[in-house]
C-alpha cells in the first residue's frame, strides 16, 4: 500500500475465539484488522469502506457469509477468503461460486491464513499495475482497468475470473494443467483441481455463446485447459 498505510483486512467470524486469534495474528504481522461477529454489521462496514482483503465465515448470523461475499464481489474486486467448517468438495465449490477467491477449511493454521492473505494481496496489487492492452481475436483485455470486452461487449468478471482469463489468453493455444494454473493464477504450490474447474465453468458461462459446447475455453482431457482465440474449438 502507498506510504506507511498498512493493508486493511476485514474478518467476519461469529466464533469470538477464532475471530480474536485471527485479529491478533494478522495484526502482529503487518495488517490493520477490523473484526465483525455478524454479517449485517460487516456488510455495512464493507460497503462504506471496502478493505484490501475480506475474510468471511460461511455460516453467520444475520446474513450468510455467501450473501456477504456476493454483495462485496458485486461492488468491488476485493480479494475474498471464505472460511468453512464444511469439508465436502461440493460445499467448498459453493463457496467459490459466491465470488470468493480462496477458501480455508476449519480448523486451519494461522500461518496458512497469513500466507493466503499475502498471496491474494500481492496478486491484487500486481494486477492493478497498468500494462498494455491484450487483444486476441474477439477478446480485448484492459489490465489497467481490469475490464474485458468479448465481441465488442463488456463482460463483468470477478477478480479471480479476470486473472484466470488473462493468464489463459496470454498463453493462447497452449495447454495449461490445473496445477500450473493454481500456481500461476492462485499462487498456490498445492490445491484442489476443483478450484480451477469451478472458475473455468463460471468463465464459460460469461464468454461462450454456448457454455456446454465451448469454442474458446477448451478442456484437454487428462491435461488441462487451452484458450483458442479464433473460436475454432480445435
Amino acid at each position: 500500500m502507498p506510504g506507511s498505510v498498512l493493508p486493511r483486512v476485514v474478518v467476519v467470524e461469529d466464533d469470538p475465539t477464532v475471530r480474536a486469534a485471527v485479529e491478533r495474528y494478522l495484526g502482529a504481522n503487518g495488517y490493520r484488522v477490523d473484526g465483525f461477529g455478524d454479517g449485517v454489521s460487516a456488510q455495512r462496514a464493507v460497503q462504506a469502506d471496502p478493505p484490501d482483503v475480506l475474510i468471511v465465515d460461511r455460516m453467520l448470523p444475520g446474513i450468510s457469509g455467501d450473501e456477504l461475499a456476493r454483495d462485496a464481489r458485486a461492488r468491488s474486486a476485493v480479494p475474498i477468503i471464505m472460511l468453512t467448517a464444511l469439508g465436502e468438495v461440493e460445499q467448498r465449490i459453493e463457496g467459490l461460486e459466491t465470488g470468493a477467491d480462496d477458501y480455508l477449511v476449519k480448523p486451519f493454521a494461522l500461518r496458512e491464513l497469513l500466507l493466503r492473505v499475502g498471496a491474494l494481496l500481492r496478486r491484487s496489487l500486481a494486477a492493478s499495475a497498468p500494462t498494455r492492452e491484450i487483444v486476441r481475436g474477439d477478446f480485448r483485455l484492459d489490465p489497467a482497468r481490469r475490464r474485458v470486452h468479448v465481441r465488442g461487449e463488456e463482460v463483468p468478471l470477478a477478480a479471480r475470473e479476470y486473472e484466470l482469463l488473462a493468464h489463459l489468453v496470454q498463453h493462447d493455444g497452449e495447454v495449461l494443467s490445473r496445477d500450473d494454473i493454481l500456481r500461476e493464477v492462485w499462487g498456490w504450490s498445492f490445491g484442489e483441481a476443483s478450484t480451477v474447474t469451478v472458475h473455468v465453468r463460471r468463465l464459460r458461462e460469461k464468454i461462450e455463446h454456448d457454455p456446454r459446447h465451448p469454442l474458446h475455453l477448451l478442456t484437454e482431457w487428462g491435461a488441462g485447459y487451452r484458450f483458442s482465440a479464433d473460436g475454432s474449438g480445435s
